[in-house]
């Protein structure tokens, strides 16, 4: 599995197809609010929280997986899940609680679920972590191919879930890869004020788990170190905590004043990064590059015409796919 120019060109492609779809996101939010608050009504309900910043940990860590691998993600999926191939028009029209949503505009943003693709998410913080193991262990019982990979920001990594998981994923040497996406803050709560370590993939020791830090926001790098931990699932050695240094360039959500966040941070933007860096290797000309950030706006606006045409689902079917017993 080693790097190629059509490997990493995928990654570009990749990274701007989700930049595009959290910037389509982000101009559709804000239709109908006042900015300063963000209050008000308008075509996309709830909270947004944004992938900006953090596209090569989606596209190198989905770069190295398979199509049986199992991935759940946090309350901010969208780079996941664009790289993991998530139905883009379905996962539209389920920001904007269509019917033709992947779970029928009843999840939201924070709430994707696509099963063609093994992959699901969840707003509640370190909540993907016990099902991921469970995943990987019934993998294992019926004997079927695959490992589970489960997305959390360095906050997360203080929730006792984090710790409880990792034990039984160490006790049992689950095939479990941990991504720990650290972007230095917790809500708005930077890391050096909130956690006793400098780095969450040190904590692997502590659970005789392998632990991997990957400093630059590069998807060569993140890949490369991916690849590592899927080796070691697929070979049965057990876990890893894949620690990965990333940036939010935008705020916890939308309507965050931001106020924290560093200039530094805002300036590390990591696609013109990738794109000088693929230029420079003679992977991509600037015409090529131009021409991927375009067909991504592109692709982008058939699946937002997708769902702003889609419908809304009926009132009578509230309470469908809900409760159990209900309509299926």
């Amino acid at each position: 599995m080693a790097l190629t120019a059509e490997l990493r060109r995928s990654f570009y492609e990749k990274m701007c197809l989700s930049r595009a779809f959290d910037d389509a996101m982000i101009a559709l939010y804000w239709e109908g609010k006042l900015p300063i608050f963000a209050f008000g009504a308008g075509p996309l309900p709830g909270e947004l929280h944004c992938s900006n910043g953090a596209e090569p940990v989606g596209a190198g860590v989905c770069g190295a997986l398979g199509p049986d691998d199992m991935i759940t993600a946090d309350h901010r999926p969208h780079h996941v899940a664009v790289c993991r191939g998530v139905d883009l028009d379905r996962m539209s029209a389920e920001l904007l609680g269509k019917k033709p949503g992947l779970s029928q505009g009843k999840g939201g943003h924070m709430h994707i679920y696509d099963p063609a693709v093994n992959f699901a998410s969840s707003g509640i913080i370190a909540e993907g972590m016990a099902p991921a193991a469970g995943m990987a262990l019934a993998r294992r019982l019926q004997k079927k191919p695959g490992i589970a990979v489960t997305f959390l920001g360095e906050g997360a990594a203080n929730q006792g879930a984090f710790h409880e998981v990792l034990n039984m994923v160490g006790l049992w040497k689950l095939p479990v890869i941990t991504v720990v996406q650290d972007n230095e803050w917790g809500v708005s709560t930077a890391k050096s004020e909130s956690t006793a370590v400098e780095r969450n993939s040190d904590r692997a020791a502590g659970y005789g788990l392998a632990g991997e830090y990957v400093a630059t926001n590069d998807p060569d790098d993140i890949y490369e170190a991916t690849v590592r931990a899927v080796e070691r699932a697929r070979a049965g050695k057990g876990g890893t905590i894949l620690e990965l240094k990333t940036a939010r360039l935008q705020g916890h959500f939308m309507g965050d004043q931001q106020a924290y966040i560093p200039e530094q941070m805002k300036q590390e933007d990591p696609l013109p990064l990738y794109r000088a860096k693929l230029v420079k290797l003679g992977v991509l000309t600037e015409a090529d590059a131009d021409a991927i950030e375009a067909a991504a706006k592109a692709r982008m606006e058939t699946a937002m015409t997708f769902a702003k045409e889609a419908p809304y689902p009926d009132p009578s079917e509230a309470f469908d796919h809900v409760f159990a017993g209900g309509a299926q």
